[in-house]
């Protein structure tokens, strides 16, 4: 491909993106092929000659595209937002025009220094302490795109563990690192994201899996207790996670609690706000930052809910240090000098040693949309959420679990945990929308979120005919009503329900 079939090429992409969302509310949401169809469709072996460009695309259309879940489907419910969007795909585009690869500072200076340019941009937007935003704002901190938030966890696991290492070498020093890690335990609640877990299991320490209040949010007195009976056994904690916005309920742990209790007993305090976070950029959510005083490092990804696609999450810590002597691998033909000059070198700061330019994405995407545009469309999603969740109460057949806190809203049918576990299925085999489960202290709930970004009032009421429509089939069928086979074919054949006697209008 010479320079002029690539311009060539490059605009048939854009057409073919700018048309596949457009079009994407008329496939099902789901694809209905089988584990394995791609293999039977693909050649064994790869071409031995140059294949034309339009033969590929014709691929695309007719191989890739019916195997896909559209994430960017208006029925996409199953998880939180994927920030796609035309300025964050044209971000993504030059990152790969541009083709460097950033690890030191002198590798590609633009990179690093748009890099902290904007992880201090986004943490002004969110009103973050001054010591977590980097050192030119006077702090002893800084921020890094890792490139997820189970990236941003395990580096602040590793940099905790590190430090209390090197702390209980200076009265043990006789004592082998792997006798010290065996010690060492850290802490976080059973709504956490599994990503805690893991990265437990990479650093090789113990954990305390913590049970959540009735709001299904871990309490700093949880912890309290925890730590101390540790303490007595002779175990060190060394780190404990909360998350504000979890991914099941979208729950708030008690921040400035376990925070009081990190500063008390000495330990690494990381807050997980990969969703959550985002809407911290909204005044009215500033005062989820009760307790950031406490934290030792903090995540959030804009690729969730602030319409940059993935990947990329921003990572804040107050002692820039500490992460990175857990991360620091130096040699000399990196040209990098960190400490004797006024810079970074990102690599220190990372697991992998490489980096795209994934803040062209965030700089794209914060000027296009300003400020004012993203708080609108979260405040937008928010609204639908409220929305969705007040026609839930007014339903008699459904329950809302959990505080509507952010753009999420659980519920189940009243009953039985199998009545929603079938209503799921039902609603996920017809294609017609997508939702997934959550196990909140027992009750299996539907998760549903405004997950596109070309969301309406409109699309939400369609969603709740879908949802209400299947749930008539469902609760006829458990109760073997005739009736029930009825609905079903009016439901498949797309015919608008008429509701049940005694059911509340839905709007």
């Amino acid at each position: 491909m010479n320079a002029d079939e690539f311009r060539r090429a490059a605009g048939e992409v854009a057409d073919f993106i700018v048309d596949y969302l457009k079009g994407v509310k008329d496939r099902p949401v789901l694809p209905s092929v089988e584990p394995g169809y791609l293999h039977k469709l693909l050649p064994a072996n790869a071409p031995q000659q140059p294949e034309a460009w339009q033969d590929i695309m014709t691929d695309v259309q007719d191989k890739i595209l019916p195997g896909m879940t559209h994430w960017q489907h208006p029925h996409f419910h199953a998880y939180f937002p994927t920030g796609s969007s035309y300025p964050s795909m044209l971000g993504e585009f030059l990152s790969a025009g541009l083709g460097c690869i950033s690890f030191s500072w002198i590798a590609s200076p633009a990179v690093t220094e748009l890099e902290t340019v904007m992880v201090a941009w986004l943490g002004r937007m969110m009103g973050l302490p001054k010591e977590l935003l980097p050192y030119t704002e006077g702090g002893t901190g800084g921020g890094v795109i890792q490139s997820s938030s189970s990236e941003c966890i395990l580096v602040g696991m590793l940099a905790a563990r590190t430090k209390t290492i090197a702390t209980l070498k200076k009265s043990h020093p006789d004592v082998d690192d792997c006798i010290l890690v065996s010690k060492l335990v850290a802490y976080y609640s059973e709504e956490a994201h599994s990503a805690v877990e893991k990265a437990a299991r990479i650093c090789l320490v113990k954990t305390r899996v913590l049970s959540t209040d009735d709001k299904f949010s871990l309490r700093g007195e949880t912890l309290r207790e925890a730590v101390e009976k540790d303490i007595a056994r002779g175990m060190v904690p060394f780190f404990a996670c909360a998350t504000l916005g979890t991914v099941g309920s979208t729950a708030v742990d008690d921040i400035d609690g376990i925070g009081r209790v990190c500063a008390e007993k000495d330990l690494w305090f990381h807050v997980d706000g990969a969703y959550g976070g985002n809407a911290l950029i909204c005044p009215e959510y500033r005062y989820l930052l009760n307790g950031f005083q406490y934290l030792s490092s903090f995540n959030s990804n804009p690729a969730k809910w602030m319409r940059m696609g993935a990947d990329g999450t921003v990572m804040w810590v107050r002692d820039k240090k500490l992460l990175i002597s857990a991360l620091s691998t130096n040699r000399i033909y990196y040209l990098d000098d960190e400490e004797e000059r006024d810079r970074l070198d990102y690599k220190n700061w990372s697991i992998p040693l490489g980096r795209r330019f994934r803040s062209l994405k965030l700089w794209f995407v914060i000027r296009m949309h300003g400020v004012e545009g993203l708080q609108s469309a979260i405040r937008s999603h928010v609204a639908l959420a409220k929305m969705f969740e007040s026609w839930v109460r007014a339903d008699d057949r459904f329950e809302v679990v959990g505080t509507v806190e952010f753009g999420l809203v659980c519920f189940r049918l009243k009953g039985e945990n199998t009545l929603t576990e079938v209503l799921l299925q039902q609603i996920n085999e017809s294609g017609k929308a997508h939702m997934v489960p959550a196990s909140l202290k027992g009750k299996y709930v539907i998760r549903f979120t405004p997950a596109n970004w070309y969301y309406s009032e409109e699309i939400t009421k369609k969603t709740w005919d879908i949802i209400t429509g299947f749930a008539q089939v469902v609760l006829h069928e458990s109760r073997g009503d005739r009736q029930g086979l009825q609905v079903r074919e009016s439901v498949d054949s797309g015919e608008v329900l008429g509701r049940e006697e005694g059911v509340p209008e839905n709007s």
